[in-house]
């Protein structure tokens, strides 16, 4: 689930900008597309641009963005007739048509994340790590190392690990953890937190088992505490 800023002149929600983004799961947060909103742009992982009726304003917001050094990547929503306008002086990162589908929306974010911590990782190799305790999390390379020792995890395991170590100490129910991990279109049980949880465990071995702790009658945290 991504952190996503849509900015955007259209009053209302930001189904009228992009309906699909509605049934995704992500953070959306939405501010007016302009230059004063990048005094203090919130944390985020993502900015889409509404760029339908002010195609001349939502490129001069994008190369101000570039400018100010906002690092997230930029995706430009527009209509039909506006995909003419599009060139790589824009500076951005994709383009979408407010008709696209939620499977294409999630696609292109998806993209857009991917091909921005690449190329984050290539400029500084530890951008992309997650340390915590003796535990560190490569995301670019989907490994996980704990005391220098590669965990021998499956994409589900890395995953769920990857997700406690950037919200320690914060409680997740097995549903919330079913959401995150396996996404809202799965199917199976919550058992299945709970088996994954069980094998995670078992890699991190006897000495590191105990830093996913079970909340009774709740869900599961992350805590550096070996307790």
């Amino acid at each position: 689930m991504a952190r996503v800023l849509l900015l955007t002149n259209t009053l209302g929600a930001s189904a009228e900008v992009l309906p699909a983004l509605g049934l995704l799961q992500h953070q959306v947060r939405i501010l007016p597309a302009e230059a004063s909103v990048l005094v203090d742009v919130p944390e985020v992982d993502l900015v889409l641009l509404d760029a339908r009726r002010d195609l001349p304003g939502a490129k001069s917001l994008t190369k101000l963005m570039n400018t100010t050094g906002i690092s997230a990547p930029i995706i430009i929503i527009t209509t039909e007739g506006g995909l003419s306008a599009m060139t790589a002086d824009w500076q951005v990162s994709d383009v979408i048509l407010d008709t696209a589908g939620p499977a294409e929306v999630e696609a292109r974010i998806r993209i857009a994340l991917g091909e921005h911590l690449a190329a984050t990782s290539a400029a500084n190799p530890s951008a992309g790590e997650i340390r915590t305790g003796d535990i560190v999390i490569d995301e670019a390379s989907y490994t996980a190392k704990l005391k220098g020792v590669t965990l021998d995890l499956t994409f589900k395991e890395f995953e769920l690990l990857k997700f406690f170590a950037q919200h320690p100490g914060r409680v997740f129910t097995r549903a919330q953890l079913l959401q995150e991990i396996w996404g809202y279109d799965y199917f199976g049980g919550t058992r299945t937190v709970d088996v994954h949880i069980r094998r995670l465990r078992a890699k991190l071995g006897a000495e590191f088992e105990s830093i996913i702790g079970t909340v009774r009658n709740v869900g599961y945290r992350f805590t550096l505490s070996k307790v």
